[in-house]
């Protein structure tokens, strides 16, 4: 039964816990705080470390510990710098979100996120969908993401209510039981029907502190690689555009994106590996209709129940504005 629920978007400055998924995975903890807090001075992080009020499972952690999947992070309350603010203001509430909820009961929650809407605060993100969920939900004892998503991609986003049910739902991650399927547009005229993508990627960091991805080919001996896989499916083709399915046999950060543009077929709207100009044109309306966002979303996850081993299928339709584009090609 799908109901809505709402999420008081205030930021409450406190203790925090979070899971460790693939895409955090052997990465150095304090490399991880770096990137979840940019505004915030490194030798502040590294006293955090030191006094322990980063843990690890409950533990003090150095510097060098290497996180690993299913590993929960103890994150204290850090105020991060905000330019042009004279003062950070946390107790008055600011709007109202309902999300909607695609499945719940005692140990699993599914909703429909938003495209536009961190799954955690974090880099200048006061607040995203798991903080929300905590604060309009304070008798839930334990609340944490399953997967992520993408900030601009939409769609179908499991969390855990249980620390038994979280630790089942990594270790079918882990054996490759999970199903992810995503509907996204890529401009060009796509001709396969069905096309395995198998490329190794590695990650980097920009001059300008970004995180970026991209493909890694043999002359790239000191990059450390993670095979990647995804399956295309196209599902209908325009003259300037497709609309593929893509089903990812691995989670790797941005793994989807990465590839089309690799091929030479960005997703519209991608403002990191997509087509910039063609961005600017679609976002003022200026081909077909508008669209000012990345054209990416989870439509379908399958996966077993944690408790009661049932399969489940969780389905999220396309969104309004996504919808609202591929009516506009149609009626060309």
């Amino acid at each position: 039964m799908i109901r809505n629920i709402l999420i008081d978007t205030q930021f409450l400055a406190s203790v925090t816990k979070e899971c460790v998924g693939e895409e955090e995975n052997d990465q150095r903890v304090d490399n991880f705080l770096f990137k979840r807090f940019r505004n915030v001075p490194k030798s502040h992080l590294y006293q955090l470390l030191r006094s322990g009020q980063v843990r690890i499972n409950g533990k003090r952690i150095i510097a060098s510990y290497r996180l690993q999947i299913g590993d929960i992070i103890r994150l204290p309350p850090v105020k991060v710098a905000q330019k042009n603010a004279s003062r950070q203001i946390t107790s008055t509430p600011v709007n109202f979100f309902a999300f909607t909820v695609l499945y719940e009961d005692d140990a699993v929650l599914a909703i429909d996120k938003p495209g536009g809407m961190a799954v955690h605060g974090g880099s200048g993100i006061s607040s995203g969908v798991i903080e929300q969920l905590r604060a309009q939900n304070p008798t839930w004892k334990f609340l944490e993401l399953v997967h992520r998503l993408d900030r601009e991609t939409s769609g179908v986003l499991l969390l855990a209510k249980k620390r038994s049910a979280l630790v089942e739902l990594h270790r079918q991650i882990r054996e490759g039981l999970m199903e992810k399927h995503y509907l996204t547009m890529i401009k060009g005229k796509w001709r396969n029907a069905k096309q395995h993508v198998k490329l190794a990627l590695d990650k980097y960091v920009t001059a300008a502190g970004e995180r970026r991805v991209m493909v890694v080919t043999g002359a790239q001996k000191d990059s450390k690689p993670m095979q990647s896989h995804t399956i295309f499916t196209l599902q209908k083709s325009w003259q300037n555009f497709s609309l593929l399915d893509a089903e990812i046999k691995t989670g790797r950060t941005h793994q989807i994106r990465v590839h089309l543009a690799h091929l030479g077929f960005p997703i519209i709207g991608d403002d990191k590996y997509g087509n910039f100009e063609l961005n600017k044109q679609l976002a003022r309306g200026g081909v077909q209709n508008k669209l000012t966002r990345m054209f990416l979303h989870a439509h379908t996850l399958q996966i077993a129940h944690p408790v009661s081993g049932v399969r489940m299928k969780l389905q999220a339709p396309l969104p309004a504005d996504l919808q609202q584009f591929v009516d506009g090609l149609e009626n060309i």
